[in-house]
């Protein structure tokens, strides 16, 4: 009888299943036990490709980091930074987990440093200093990484019937007792409509948004020469 050959364990092969396991289950669904049984191997053989669950995660998150795109020629630095960004966006989209598995790590590896240098890259061959991109990186935070916290976002029931005519109303008049501009920039972003607080804003909207104004304005700074050591860089930051 003919053997059936498997295809060996390597690291690769263990992080890629564990990526597709996590945007089946999350990662708190995933365990190095439940990784084996996808692999169909003994938990233990997993110890000799990454040494613990912590390892897993950051090289499963340099999978994802992997999947980001690198611009191609031609792009000035605004758009260059503006491409690698809105990469990476897309690549967490696509694993939902990936967020809260950034967020969560506490070391850097090579492949995560290489990416934070590359964007710095782009800011340093635009034309900025060095003081400026630090405090550009700093301004964008984890946009980097293709997302930005939500701000007005609260988790609703999808099963709950929609609001009625009544209960918006007193809402609205709740809200314009105690927080008048909450509900002036609520009423603005639903044009009127109520119903529809509860899914928060266009993610998508705000998060580009957000990255062209801190992008134009880095371009403003850079044009003017600031540094943060200038008597009053704060009082520049608003000329």
């Amino acid at each position: 009888m003919a053997t059936v050959r498997r295809t060996p364990l390597n690291r690769d092969r263990v992080l890629r299943a564990a990526v597709a396991l996590a945007d089946e289950v999350g990662v708190a669904g995933l365990s190095m036990r439940r990784l084996a049984q996808q692999l169909g191997v003994v938990p233990m053989a997993l110890y000799k490709h990454v040494a613990d669950k912590e390892e897993l995660l950051d090289g499963m998150v340099d999978v994802v980091i992997g999947e980001f795109d690198t611009p191609g020629p031609g792009l000035d630095w605004r758009d260059g930074v503006r491409a690698r960004v809105l990469s990476a966006r897309r690549a967490v989209l696509r694993h939902p987990w990936a967020r809260q598995a950034i967020e969560s790590r506490t070391r850097r590896t090579p492949t995560v440093l290489a990416y934070m240098n590359s964007v710095a890259g782009v800011l340093l061959d635009g034309g900025l200093s060095a003081d400026l991109t630090h405090h550009v990186l700093h301004a964008l935070g984890n946009r980097i990484w293709g997302f930005s916290p939500e701000l007005f976002d609260e988790p609703r029931d999808e099963n709950a019937p929609p609001p009625t005519p009544e209960q918006q109303q007193a809402m609205a008049a709740e809200l314009s007792q105690r927080y008048p501009h909450i509900l002036a920039i609520a009423m603005a972003a639903t044009e009127g409509d109520l119903s529809r607080v509860g899914p928060g804003c266009d993610e998508e909207f705000e998060f580009r948004f957000a990255l062209d104004l801190l992008l134009d304005g880095a371009e403003r700074l850079r044009r003017g020469g600031w540094t943060s050591t200038a008597a009053d860089p704060i009082a520049t930051l608003r000329d």
